[in-house]
């Protein structure tokens, strides 16, 4: 398989559907949103925008299944399945917010070798094939070279349904804001990992995370020189609902202050 050709191929198919977001977003009746659970939020251009993503993409790889958060479809496939977050930031989108972004990554027996950020508010398409570094319209990007967690600006998200670490969170929060530049919420976790990818952001952490909020994020910040991993340093990151990115130069002074907290 070609991966810098599908990886093309899911470039566009993700500004196309981008430009439906934005419609919408100038024009969203927050009435028409439903709750999943709590604070869990869905819409009708959630929806909507995933159910175009699906066809496409099942045209581009027939033989792909899918793990969608809307549930489109829910088949998963024996070597190829698409990760597929419609609109990464639907609280900010219901609020009239950006960033919001769709994400969409392929994964070949379980490695994903494609990734695809698309952020909408600043019209900036991130991506990432296997082994072809990563991109922002079109341009080579790479983690930054801060080189201390002191000099470093640091993303996260704030959990919204899971409280279980909530108070080991905020010490961890605390301690941060006290060592490092300083943090920022941006409120979609998509957005936050390609900004650790192009140099925005150092590092990144935060747990309660679906496998579509970070499988293309993930992929790219790596495929852009970086580390990933879960709280315990290990590579249970898409599926395992928590995870910490940086550049390579802070990434283990980072993990070691995050597992203090949260490990």
């Amino acid at each position: 398989m070609d991966y810098n050709k599908i990886c093309r191929e899911v470039v566009a198919i993700a500004t196309e559907a981008g430009k439906y977001i934005r419609q919408e977003h100038d024009s969203f009746d927050s009435s028409k949103v439903e709750t999943k659970g709590k604070n869990d939020f869905v819409s009708y251009v959630d929806k909507t925008t995933e159910k175009m993503l699906v066809e496409k993409l099942s045209q581009l790889v027939p033989e792909a299944g899918f793990i969608a958060e809307e549930g489109t479809r829910k088949d998963k496939g024996e070597v190829y399945n698409w990760i597929v977050d419609p609109l990464d930031g639907t609280t900010n989108f219901i609020h009239g917010l950006y960033p919001v972004c769709i994400s969409i990554a392929l994964q070949e027996n379980g490695k994903t070798v494609v990734g695809v950020v698309y952020e909408i508010g600043l019209n900036e398409c991130f991506y990432a094939s296997k082994g072809n570094g990563a991109f922002l319209n079109g341009k080579s990007i790479k983690v930054s070279d801060k080189q201390t967690l002191k000099d470093s600006l640091v993303g996260t998200g704030f959990p919204y349904s899971d409280y279980g670490k909530l108070n080991e969170f905020m010490s961890s929060m605390s301690d941060l804001m006290k060592n490092t530049h300083g943090m920022r919420r941006i409120g979609s976790a998509a957005t936050d990992l390609v900004y650790v990818a192009c140099g925005r952001f150092d590092a990144f952490y935060e747990y309660g995370l679906s496998p579509w909020d970070v499988a293309a994020g993930a992929f790219i910040v790596e495929e852009a020189g970086g580390k990933v991993s879960d709280f315990k340093g290990e590579d249970n990151y898409i599926f395992g609902k928590e995870m910490v990115a940086a550049n390579n130069l802070v990434f283990n002074e980072f993990l070691s202050r995050v597992k203090s907290y949260l490990q």
